[in-house]
């Protein structure tokens, strides 16, 4: 993907995603999601989490040491929709400054391109927002360029996130599977 595309459709999953966060009704918050020992707002607090790690790391040239546990724990408070946009507002203008996305980043796994960051910030989004919808009853289906750019994006690497302990192993999609089917069974998840 070229930089627009990269910035389009971060912009666009975030969006996805915020919608789902917007549609969360009080009674939901506990819920489980697919991903295991995650209800509703540990996700939402996680991918909060990562969207506010994104102005350090990409405007601010921070390195994790830098940034320590300072988005640790629940972030969202009494307002997580709120402070979910909020965080998602500020990832989207990071990666958008001027140059943003041709800078080096510090990650957990160490020094990676912020293009590449943001690619993958956007797939976690957009699988994310399929938990999400799984979750709370919302609909499962989701933008098929989304699902197209995530799985690009994905598949590189795919095999060895099992390995990580973060994902369930891949599963095995239908023949006749779509993009959004295919990602998800690349990372564990049987839609």
């Amino acid at each position: 993907m070229d930089n627009d595309e990269i910035l389009r459709t971060h912009g666009e999953a975030l969006a996805l995603f915020g919608a789902r966060v917007h549609a969360v009704r009080d009674d939901q918050w506990d819920a489980p999601t697919p991903c295991a020992q995650w209800s509703v707002r540990d996700l939402v607090n996680h991918l909060t989490a990562e969207q506010l790690w994104v102005p350090r790391l990409v405007r601010d040239g921070a390195t994790i040491a830098d940034v320590g546990s300072e988005y640790d724990g629940d972030l969202l408070g009494g307002d997580p929709a709120g402070v979910w946009d909020r965080a998602a507002v500020a990832a989207v203008a990071a990666f958008a400054e001027r140059g943003a996305l041709d800078r080096t980043v510090e990650l957990s796994y160490g020094p990676g391109p912020a293009d590449a960051y943001c690619a993958q910030m956007m797939a976690d989004a957009v699988v994310h927002a399929w938990d999400l919808s799984r979750a709370i009853g919302a609909d499962e289906r989701l933008p098929g360029p989304l699902a197209r750019a995530a799985l690009r994006e994905v598949e590189p690497y795919a095999s060895g996130l099992a390995d990580s302990g973060l994902f369930a192993p891949a599963v095995e999609p239908p023949a006749d599977a779509d993009d959004l089917t295919r990602l998800l069974c690349l990372l564990g998840r049987r839609p």
